[in-house]
């Protein structure tokens, strides 16, 4: 993997920086002296690190569903360190429930922060770092972007819009000079199980087992320390030719090479059905 070399910071915007791999990413950025455009809804919960790394970081509140505070928010850190090299789109979080069970606001409330928000950012990124002639754009996805687990559904189906915004993007901004890259994690301690990261739609006790089964099962995953992520998102912003999709954790290749094999076991399976129906 080739990397850049140079001495000159890097400016990132990171989006959802008060906890987790937002966190992680945007400490990791400042710890090696580069600077970063930290964002949150709340800028108290994230208050300390302007304490910790003075002029490095500009604090900014932002709520993703806002398009206006989005634009504000890219001007403002644009404005303030006069470039952009990285923008993360890391805010989200998961709605639990079963397909029957959730309401309609809820779902559209799930693809505001989860799909919309992200385009805002995108939209708002675009013109600057068309300008500079450079820039890379990676969105925080899952390993849930490739298959689905029963009760969060709807969390899995945001993902996989998510992925192929985000693929198309890449293709469509590449001649730009800008880059694209999906990070994918698995399992990790983060606080994404939290009350701030979770949704739960009314529950219906027809689903009682299965969901007690699925809870039962993610329980179970051995999960990744969060801040072993820190070099992996650096090595990614350094690369010359980052991937479009990178894993994140050891368990995922598996799985998904199970996902596609079953995929692709079945599709031939029923290939005679399907020359068939071209007529």
């Amino acid at each position: 993997m080739e990397q850049v070399k140079t001495n000159e910071a890097k400016v990132w915007f990171i989006t959802g920086t008060s906890r987790g791999f937002g966190r992680v990413w945007t400490e990791a950025a400042l710890q090696r002296g580069d600077k970063v455009a930290a964002t949150a809804r709340n800028t108290d919960s994230i208050a300390d690190l302007k304490e910790k790394y003075g002029n490095n970081v500009l604090t900014l509140p932002l709520d993703v569903t806002d398009p206006a505070q989005v634009k504000a928010a890219v001007a403002a850190a644009h404005q303030h360190f006069g470039k952009l090299d990285i923008v993360i789109n890391n805010a989200g979080y998961s709605l639990v429930s079963t397909i029957e069970e959730a309401r309609a606001d809820e779902i559209r409330a799930l693809y505001d922060t989860n799909v919309l928000g992200p385009v805002s950012v995108i939209q708002a990124v675009l013109p600057i770092m068309r300008a500079q002639g450079y820039g890379h754009i990676v969105g925080t996805s899952s390993n849930l972007g490739h298959f689905v687990i029963p009760v969060i559904g709807y969390y899995a189906s945001s993902k996989w819009a998510f992925e192929a915004i985000h693929e198309s993007l890449a293709t469509e901004v590449k001649p730009f000079g800008i880059k694209v890259t999906i990070v994918e994690p698995g399992a990790y301690a983060t606080e994404f199980g939290s009350e701030q990261s979770l949704k739960f739609s009314a529950p219906m006790p027809e689903y009682d087992a299965i969901r007690a089964a699925v809870f039962g099962d993610i329980g179970k995953y051995e999960r990744g320390n969060p801040e072993a992520t820190g070099p992996a998102i650096l090595a990614l912003a350094d690369a010359t030719e980052p991937p479009l999709r990178l894993f994140l954790g050891r368990t995922n290749l598996d799985g998904i090479k199970e996902t596609y094999a079953e995929r692709i076991r079945v599709w031939e399976e029923w290939q005679h059905v399907a020359v068939a129906a071209q007529g």
